[in-house]
């Protein structure tokens, strides 16, 4: 697949089938995260995987729009070092990149997922915290839902050229 249309082919899934994604191709997975972009390459990004079913049951518990954890195969939290940070607000871009690295590697794959954001929200940022045993220096960014689609999404367009200007607004 090329690079536009896993673009275009991703949506957020929501309803998984009853199968398993291999550990092969969750590294996989992991590796197009960590080939996002950082600031100055500090490469803050941590990432948890879940598979445990006590876990993403807790995870569900935590986060009030995680119902679909119930039948997603496994999750990947991710995460950022605060400590290896270069300057105080850029880890949630290098977060946000790796986390679409990992939406567009999902969708290549063939395999569902869904962003389920957990920062700016400090409430739930320290349930997530709480659940998955951060340290203090590590924030949870957002968790991706993973598993094999049981539902298919329609194209959508959204380019709106009023929202785009050039040179000045």
């Amino acid at each position: 697949m090329y690079t536009l249309q896993a673009i275009e082919k991703r949506r957020s899934i929501r309803q998984f089938q009853d199968k398993t994604i291999s550990a092969q191709d969750i590294n996989t997975l992991l590796k197009a995260a960590m080939l996002a972009p950082t600031a100055r390459n500090c490469q803050e990004w941590e990432f948890v995987v879940i598979k445990d079913r006590i876990v993403l049951n807790a995870l569900k518990e935590a986060h009030p729009h995680a119902q679909m954890l119930s039948t997603a195969d496994c999750a990947i939290a991710v995460c950022a070092d605060t400590k290896r940070e270069w300057e105080s607000g850029y880890w949630m871009g290098d977060c946000a990149a790796a986390t679409q690295n990992i939406l567009l590697a999902a969708t290549d794959m063939g395999i569902g997922s869904v962003w389920l954001g957990v920062y700016p929200n400090e409430e739930r940022m320290k349930k997530i915290a709480e659940v998955l045993c951060l340290p203090e220096n590590i924030k949870p960014f957002n968790i991706i839902a993973l598993g094999y689609p049981a539902e298919e999404k329609g194209d959508v367009d959204r380019f709106d050229p009023k929202k785009v200007h050039y040179e000045r607004w």
